[in-house]
């Protein structure tokens, strides 16, 4: 595995390069818990030429202010790590935390939001991610399960995305013939990663009570521009995060999921959102 994604991905860093060096360097955080994991120094003379994984800070509903924290900050800089491991891309180490309107947001050419079932957007949060799709920015969404929580989503993106201003936007489900799940790892199913908790459980996936979609069946959705650039994909009834940040707690996890399926996937959104 390791050896396919970094002779592919050297594509990837010469692409996506001019990218990287419009943002502004991100400096290191001295306060961060690493949790042992790996780390690395960034380049002196190239600090502008790095990918920085970009986690969104959102409100939610219900009293769960901090579900945009899931995983955090062990998904984000195992990912980092990997990216840095495994590909010839410079990472940024530690990360960043952002909302969605903060200046630095257009810095950055990939964001991700996880746990989104009971997210909301305020008027603002709305106009700004509007604007960042629309001018090239990549939103990856990640780990919520079941119909109420997509259709909490699905309707929050309708307010980014009016479908009577926006019919070209609406979310549709990829095939999986689509490039994103070949263009570095060639996936052979739309990987399904449940909680490490579930899986250990004996379960493939989080139950949810709906009376159409109770979290069994995987989803990939794309968001799509007036030209048909993708410009997000909502990962639903899977878990790519957990398989990031559990990677070191048990064997059996790892080699079921976290190598086969959560690092792969991941790496392949990341590759399509820099070339494409």
């Amino acid at each position: 595995m390791k050896k396919a994604a970094f002779i592919s991905c050297g594509v990837m860093a010469a692409v996506a390069g001019a990218v990287w060096l419009l943002a502004q360097p991100v400096p290191r955080d001295p306060g961060l818990f690493r949790n042992n994991a790996p780390d690395w120094e960034l380049s002196k003379t190239m600090p502008h030429d790095v990918f920085t994984f970009v986690r969104i800070r959102y409100s939610s509903y219900g009293g769960r202010g901090r579900k945009w924290a899931t995983d955090y900050p062990d998904a984000d800089l195992n990912f980092s790590y990997r990216l840095q491991e495994m590909t010839s891309m410079k990472v940024h180490p530690d990360g960043k935390i952002i909302t969605l309107t903060d200046k630095e947001l257009f810095d950055y050419p990939f964001i991700y939001i996880i746990e989104p079932g009971d997210l909301y957007f305020t008027e603002a949060e709305v106009v700004a991610l509007r604007k960042y799709l629309l001018n090239g920015g990549f939103l990856m969404v990640d780990d919520f399960w079941g119909g109420y929580e997509l259709e909490n989503f699905l309707t929050e993106m309708k307010r980014v995305f009016p479908p009577k201003d926006y019919p070209k936007q609406q979310p549709r489900e990829l095939p999986l013939e689509h490039p994103i799940f070949h263009c570095v790892f060639d996936l052979k199913e739309k990987p399904q990663l449940p909680s490490i908790g579930a899986a250990m459980s004996g379960r493939m996936y989080e139950p949810r009570n709906h009376p159409t979609d109770d979290g069994a069946e995987v989803h990939y959705m794309g968001l799509h521009d007036d030209k048909g650039r993708l410009m997000g994909i909502i990962c639903h009834n899977t878990d790519l995060g957990d398989g990031w940040e559990r990677e070191g707690e048990d064997p059996e996890y790892f080699r079921r999921f976290s190598e086969p399926k959560a690092y792969p996937m991941g790496i392949n959104i990341i590759y399509y959102a820099l070339t494409h």
